[in-house]
């Protein structure tokens, strides 16, 4: 199943390509710097590994949640990509592609994800794997990190272990560093594709979870000053 996959939803570029049997990837720096750097990188390992565009079974992206310019940038050139080439989309979260990351890395079947959403939040999502697929509990949720509801047993992996080490409470589970990479996408593919999730490129979609990207100064103030008198 030749497969192109990218994330751009983190401050982490994942690019990866299978022609079914071999698999090239590329990662780099991610952010603003994606918008410019995305385009060229697919289209050097596409041909490394000697495919072009409308030779893919499908052009999967990291959907969301994440980087509001990461995911705008994702889903733009993945709509782009596939309009050319006449191929389908396939929109994948980015929470349960760091489950399967985790997984991956640590042979882990129940997983919160959790990736940094900056302004001091936390994107969050619980993933249980059975019989090759992977089925998330309840919806995402975007919460201040010392709010994080835990599953004793669970493993938690992501981004934002490691920014908010000290305020993500504990769990009794692993705790992985992890990221929602392109390889990690290629593998949650087949099932996806298989259970009909892919959509044509005018419906493919982002996810936003947080309607509001910046806080006003009012706001910003009135956070310090409750920060500096919690006990």
């Amino acid at each position: 199943m030749p497969l192109l996959a990218f994330d751009t939803s983190t401050d982490t570029l994942s690019i990866a390509v299978s022609d079914g049997a071999r698999l090239w990837q590329h990662s780099g720096a991610g952010g603003a710097q994606a918008s410019s750097t995305l385009i060229p990188a697919i289209l050097a390992l596409l041909a490394q590994a000697g495919l072009r565009l409308d030779q893919l079974d499908a052009i999967v992206f990291g959907s969301g949640p994440g980087s509001f310019t990461g995911l705008r940038t994702a889903c733009s050139v993945a709509q782009g990509l596939a309009f050319g080439a006449n191929r389908p989309v396939l929109p994948i979260d980015t929470l349960m592609a760091v489950a399967e990351e985790a997984r991956e890395q640590h042979g882990v079947l129940q997983v919160q994800a959790l990736l940094d959403a900056r302004m001091d939040e936390v994107y969050t999502g619980f993933y249980a794997y059975d019989q090759g697929r992977w089925t998330q509990r309840d919806d995402f949720q975007l919460v201040r990190p010392e709010n994080l509801l835990q599953q004793d047993g669970w493993a938690q992996a992501g981004n934002a272990l490691a920014v908010y080490a000290d305020r993500i409470p504990a769990s009794t589970g692993l705790r992985i560093a992890a990221l929602p990479t392109a390889t990690a996408m290629l593998r949650l593919a087949p099932a996806l594709l298989a259970a009909g999730q892919a959509v044509p490129a005018d419906q493919a979609l982002p996810r936003y979870i947080r309607d509001k990207v910046a806080k006003t100064t009012d706001e910003r103030m009135a956070e310090k000053a409750a920060l500096a008198a919690a006990p």
